[in-house]
């Protein structure tokens, strides 16, 4: 099945400079960027981003490492694309995640491991319109 799903080279990822390396492997496995740019997140939109987390304790440290440095944000398109960048990226811990995937060659721990995924196709569309318009997303190629 055709998807779109949203990837964000977290800060971390950005400051450790391996935005080209995540973007690579995203590529060498099919999928198509069909939105990317840098974005500075702000409060207004991780409290919608991150509205599952509001009320934990960890929610105003989350907020405040993914302002740290603008993101890059990503839409990719693909057949499956939600699943295989779950695949590619590993899970949230790094230290639970495959060799050869995103979080574990680039990650430290949960807070830190260079990128956000959309978890659903609901995620996904939803992240996509806090971050992209239309007019910014291209059809997919080949």
């Amino acid at each position: 099945m055709m998807e779109q799903t949203v990837v964000l080279i977290k800060p971390d990822g950005f400051a450790k400079k391996v935005v080209g390396q995540v973007i690579d492997r995203f590529e060498r496995a099919g999928l198509s960027i069909v939105g990317l740019k840098l974005v500075r997140l702000t409060q207004a939109i991780l409290d919608v981003w991150y509205a599952h987390h509001k009320d934990k304790p960890f929610f105003p440290e989350l907020c405040s490492q993914m302002m740290a440095t603008p993101v890059v944000a990503i839409v990719l398109a693909g057949e499956g694309a939600i699943q295989k960048v779950f695949d590619l990226c590993g899970p949230t811990d790094p230290q639970d995640a495959a060799p050869g995937t995103i979080r574990k060659d680039f990650g430290v721990d949960k807070p830190h491991n260079v990128v956000h995924r959309s978890d659903s196709a609901e995620a996904a569309e939803k992240e996509i319109g806090l971050l992209f318009t239309s007019a910014e997303l291209y059809p997919e190629r080949s």
